[in-house]
């Protein structure tokens, strides 16, 4: 029986744990995009090019006392100092307005009942205080009085550090930087489907990696529809709940066709573009013996490269070119008939980034890219140079990974950071090269992920 690597060897995949601990760079064709400060777990990706597995650096358990709590009545701030020495400091608008007793929290939806026009946003206190069993304990001047747990405090510390650890205990922004060298990482479709812990894997490893193979499903329709059920539901677009991978007369895509497809995401022509996808094999173009990696043969393999990792790149190489391509909009379009009629439109910055700097998404798909360029005449020159600088960067033989889908198998990955595409096959009428896919967005993907790794670790 085939065992998940992923699932056997992430146990345990996080553990609570307040201490910083670097992650490990990855070996042999991946590393870990530069750190962002200190966070609460890290993953390490293992014997990359080898054994596809993923492995887990833990944190030891950690506990917090309070040794002392005073109010800084002038400045409106309750300062908590902790018996390891350290101090946090935590507004008293904040503290009322997050009273965590029945009548201003309905504990059942963790739901704030306290409605903002009734919270006093220039509160005093009358009594802070550390209770016996090690809780905060403060009465307000309506004599209403609020008690806070030792450790939800400290998690919701506002000092920088404190601060980025939550943000990544939350949404798992740390991403692996990946290039040819990948072998991607691989588990038991089954697995994932039965067993909490493998799917948990599976999950961390399509945040971090943005991508992960699953194999031993049924060659057959309706299996990525089962693998969605596993994380929530399908999302529905103009294609359909699923969608099928076919080379087809009056084709509505240029998927359905058995031509060559340019690295791309989907969908950029929708405002809100699908977060993930997942394709499983029904039946491959060639008829070849199953394997994950297959560099010869009749055609259709398919392409990946880590578009993260490519703006990365560009902005080291040609800073220039990823302004402009960070700055622009460009305009999307998609136009046909097949769920129901449609007729899309959007404006997109192909490199999309954070306030901060970070690149979160990746829009492009050159087959919808609109003749439309809603963009002041000096600067198409310039967008043209900067868009034909960031494909080249992708389609240098050293950043891309090929490989072949055989029945059977099933790809998951990030479409907001990868880009996708296909080699040209030769069709043929008795076997026709089949994948049937499938679209989830992050939002259920990330619920999923905080569920699972709630039930296997506990509520972090």
């Amino acid at each position: 029986m085939w065992m998940s690597t992923l699932a056997r060897v992430t146990r345990p995949v996080l553990q609570r744990g307040t201490s910083a601990m670097a992650c490990q760079a990855l070996r042999a064709g991946g590393r870990p995009r530069r750190p962002a400060g200190p966070l609460p777990y890290c993953l390490t990706l293992m014997q990359l090019r080898g054994q596809h597995t993923l492995g887990s650096a833990a944190l030891p358990l950690a506990r917090h006392s309070v040794r002392q709590v005073r109010a800084l009545d002038e400045e409106r701030i309750m300062e908590v100092e902790w018996e390891d020495g350290g101090h946090s400091l935590y507004p008293f608008t904040w503290l009322r307005d997050n009273c965590q007793c029945p009548l201003c929290t309905l504990e059942s939806a963790q739901a704030r009942k306290l409605l903002m026009s009734g919270l006093d946003i220039n509160t005093g206190v009358d009594i802070v205080e550390v209770t016996n069993d090690n809780k905060v304990s403060i009465v307000w001047p309506d004599q209403h009085t609020s008690v806070f747990d030792a450790e939800w405090l400290k998690k919701r510390c506002f000092s920088d550090a404190a601060r980025q650890a939550m943000r990544e205990e939350l949404f798992i922004n740390k991403r692996y930087y990946w290039d040819s060298k990948l072998h991607i990482p691989t588990a038991d479709y089954q697995e994932v489907l039965h067993d909490d812990k493998a799917a948990l894997a599976w999950l961390l490893a399509l945040r971090r990696v943005g991508i992960v193979y699953l194999k031993g499903a049924p060659a057959e329709r309706g299996q990525v529809a089962r693998l969605a059920q596993r994380i929530g539901y399908l999302r529905l677009t103009f294609y359909g709940h699923t969608w099928q991978v076919q080379d087809k007369p009056m084709a509505n895509n240029v998927a359905y066709t058995s031509g060559g497809l340019s690295l791309h995401s989907d969908y950029p022509a929708l405002h809100f573009a699908p977060g993930s996808i997942c394709a499983a094999c029904v039946c491959d173009a060639v008829g070849a013996v199953s394997a994950l990696h297959h560099p010869g043969g009749g055609g259709g393999e398919s392409e990946v490269v880590d578009g993260f990792h490519m703006a990365e790149q560009l902005q080291r190489e040609d800073p220039e070119a990823f302004r402009t391509l960070s700055s622009l909009q460009v305009d999307f379009t998609d136009t046909g008939m097949d769920y129901c009629d449609f007729l899309l439109q959007s404006k997109k910055s192909i490199i999309e980034v954070s306030s901060t700097g970070r690149v979160e998404r990746i829009n492009f798909n050159n087959a919808t890219r609109d003749s439309v360029l809603d963009v002041p005449l000096q600067q198409v020159q310039p967008f043209y140079r900067s868009l034909r600088a960031y494909v080249d960067t992708m389609n240098r033989p050293e950043n891309v990974v090929t490989y072949r889908m055989m029945p059977g198998d099933i790809v998951t990955f990030d479409n907001w950071r990868l880009l996708h595409g296909r080699r040209p096959y030769v069709s043929k009428p008795d076997r026709l090269r089949h994948l049937e896919g499938a679209y989830l967005d992050w939002d259920e993907v990330m619920s999923r992920l905080r569920i699972l790794r709630n039930s296997v670790h506990g509520n972090i």
